[in-house]
């Protein structure tokens, strides 16, 4: 089924060169494709996605998007700015408990409006179907929203057309999916953020979806920075932060951008590398560690 997206960022997003931290990482040209600059809502790699699944909302005439996460989900955050937007109401069903202070992302959803259920112990999906409005699944990730990075690709081709990697977070894949998609498996470097049982098969159910023919054992997930798990800070997280601070004034989350970016550093690559930058900012000021 074809979607036609509802515009909803500013594109293309920049191309910025990063020669202190490409020194740093022992690169030898490092860009940041500043997708946290999108424009919507505070920015982030789901803007891209809401464009499809939006879309599809506003086609099967909805009057308010449900959608799912983790407290201070950047997709949460973004499908609020989206609703308020496009004149929606927004529900989002949230994993867990209502914190003592409100802080981060929940600050933003709060302000544009969106309504919370907290789930408790509860399946997400489950408290989602009870809600009344059009779902969007967890992370706004599904075959269609994924072509949202089949965008994203093409335009980095237009920007460097010989790039030689793009290294990105792995959180519900269709991001990584949507760069696979256009670039191929061997131009993509995934580092999984532990959001997902299986990442590798979920990516490849999506470029399944999508009508492309991928072998998952031939993508490349980097499966070592889950630490603990997606909500906890590693050592290796919080020392990419100040890098990235550092050397370039460039602020990344301890979820998404900074386990990517400590992949990239443990592995780096030869030639052009892009470093999809997918936003997250807030989530900075709401992660228990650095509060």
């Amino acid at each position: 089924m074809d979607v036609t997206p509802i515009p909803l960022g500013s594109w293309p997003t920049p191309l910025e060169p990063a020669p202190r931290l490409a020194a740093a990482l022992g690169l030898d040209e490092l860009w940041i494709k500043r997708d946290d600059l999108t424009g919507l809502g505070g920015g982030g790699n789901k803007v891209r996605k809401l464009q499809y699944t939006c879309a599809e909302a506003v086609r099967a005439g909805a009057t308010r998007l449900v959608t799912t996460g983790a407290a201070q989900s950047n997709h949460a955050r973004l499908t609020a700015a989206a609703a308020a937007r496009l004149g929606l109401g927004c529900t989002l069903v949230l994993r867990g408990e209502p914190p003592a202070t409100v802080r981060g992302n929940l600050i933003l959803d709060e302000l544009a409006g969106a309504s919370v259920v907290w789930a408790g112990t509860d399946p997400l999906d489950e408290v989602a179907a009870a809600q009344d409005g059009y779902v969007i699944p967890f992370g706004g990730t599904s075959p269609v929203s994924a072509r949202g990075y089949v965008d994203c690709a093409q335009e980095l081709l237009t920007q460097l057309p010989d790039l030689a990697t793009v290294v990105v977070a792995l959180g519900s894949g269709g991001t990584m999916a949507g760069l696979v998609a256009h670039l191929g498996p061997h131009r993509v470097y995934g580092v999984d953020t532990g959001a997902l049982p299986d990442p590798r098969a979920t990516v490849g159910a999506l470029l399944d979806g999508m009508g492309v023919k991928a072998d998952p054992a031939e993508l490349q997930i980097d499966e070592a920075h889950v630490g603990a798990g997606y909500a906890a800070l590693t050592d290796p997280v919080r020392s990419a932060l100040v890098l990235a601070a550092r050397t370039e004034g460039l602020f990344l989350d301890p979820t998404y951008t900074g386990r990517a970016l400590a992949g990239l550093r443990a592995t780096p690559p030869d030639g052009k590398v892009v470093f999809l930058h997918s936003g997250g900012l807030p989530g900075l000021f709401g992660h228990p560690a650095l509060g």
